[in-house]
């Protein structure tokens, strides 16, 4: 179903697949408006987004999701809501109230601002890290939604995407003020890549630094499965538009999506490598340290860091909880999605691949010169 001469909004609209999102509606789709929802919109954006944005009006909606009233205008008018926004800690940086905040209170008030305006349907951008890897490190090898998994999670981050997840399901059916009801549904991409992810930013600086060779973090039979960006934004545009159908929207309401694509499954430290060795980046062999010395250690740091913090919030960069994510094979289909979503991915892997790879190659000198600092 065409959502033709619907208003969306996107919050998040200037991050890594907030900007993608909204390219892909405005190539899709012919939409009457796109309310870009964000803490501070850079003008460069909306030049860009300008220059493709054809009959669609495109407004700029800065402020915080903690602000009732902010999310009111923000939704009034709108029928549809992506929201991409969260703040993402995996190193422990951010308090949890900072955390718990953005990611569980934000997505409330956006919810009951939805009901107020009568938004008739609410995506959620969930994660692959509400389903864990659970601390005991058990694997899951193509899972899917119905796999049973004890996830125990502990990480704040994971918390709280999990409870807004959960909120987000729970709000399906809601009665909204003009007597419609509410449809809701939660997609959790596995690991995001592609242009603009600023952790494989973060990865190549690290291996130029080391001589340009990547750190190897992960064993290599630890299998993931990441998930092109492009192919992200297009679940989210097939889940509105299954929302927005009549005759599907009671099957896809209240529902969560395991969202991945035909990227091969590998390690996280191969698959650095796999985008980066054209550039002319090695990887080590052999994991720095045998895991039981580097989750110690992990453990010693956290020990120290908790010890420190009346005085010093400091964050180790390597915990146990990213230790036993990188370290724990992990990956799930999404037939789910297919059958429910009619998604199917947009870009091959050879495509997601390459583009990545040009992308990197672009930020290349740039980056030599910020692992110079």
């Amino acid at each position: 179903m065409s959502l033709r001469d619907e208003a969306c909004v996107v919050t998040g609209a200037c991050g890594f697949l907030g900007q993608r999102l909204i390219k892909l509606l405005l190539e899709e789709e012919i939409l009457a408006e796109i309310r870009l929802v964000d803490k501070c919109v850079q003008p460069q954006l909306v030049q860009t987004l300008e220059d493709c944005r054809g009959h669609t009006q495109l407004r700029v909606f800065e402020g915080d999701v903690r602000d009732s009233a902010f999310l009111r205008r923000a939704c009034r008018g709108a029928s549809i809501v992506f929201h991409v926004a969260s703040l993402i800690d995996v190193t422990g940086a951010l308090d949890y109230s900072e955390l718990y905040g953005v990611n569980v209170k934000g997505t409330q008030l956006l919810l009951e601002a939805c009901i107020l305006e009568n938004v008739v349907s609410f995506i959620y951008t969930s994660s692959i890290e509400v389903a864990g890897p659970n601390p005991n490190g058990d694997p899951i090898v193509g899972g899917n939604e119905d796999t049973v998994y004890n996830s125990s999670l502990k990480f704040p981050y994971s918390k709280t995407k999990k409870e807004a997840e959960r909120s987000t399901l729970e709000a399906n059916g809601e009665l909204l003020q003009n007597g419609g009801r509410l449809a809701t549904c939660a997609l959790r991409p596995m690991y995001i890549y592609g242009e603009g992810c600023r952790f494989l930013l973060g990865h190549m600086v690290n291996g130029i630094r080391n001589n340009n060779v990547l750190y190897r973090t992960s064993p290599r039979e630890a299998h993931v499965n990441p998930v092109y960006v492009g192919n992200v934004a297009l679940a989210h545009l097939q889940a509105a538009r299954g929302l927005g159908d009549p005759q599907r929207r009671n099957v896809i309401g209240g529902n969560f999506y395991y969202i991945s694509d035909d990227t091969p499954p590998v390690s996280y430290s191969d698959f650095n490598h796999v985008v980066m060795s054209p550039l002319g980046l090695g990887i080590q062999e052999k994991l720095m340290l045998p895991f039981p010395l580097l989750y110690l250690i992990c453990f010693l740091l956290e020990v120290l860091s908790m010890l420190l913090r009346p005085f010093k919030r400091i964050a180790p960069p390597l915990n146990r909880q990213i230790l036993t994510m990188l370290s724990t094979p992990f990956s799930f289909t999404y037939h789910k999605a297919k059958r429910d979503l009619g998604y199917a991915p947009k870009y091959s892997w050879e495509e997601a691949r390459r583009h990545t790879v040009a992308w990197l190659a672009s930020r290349l000198p740039e980056e030599r010169e910020r692992a110079k600092k």
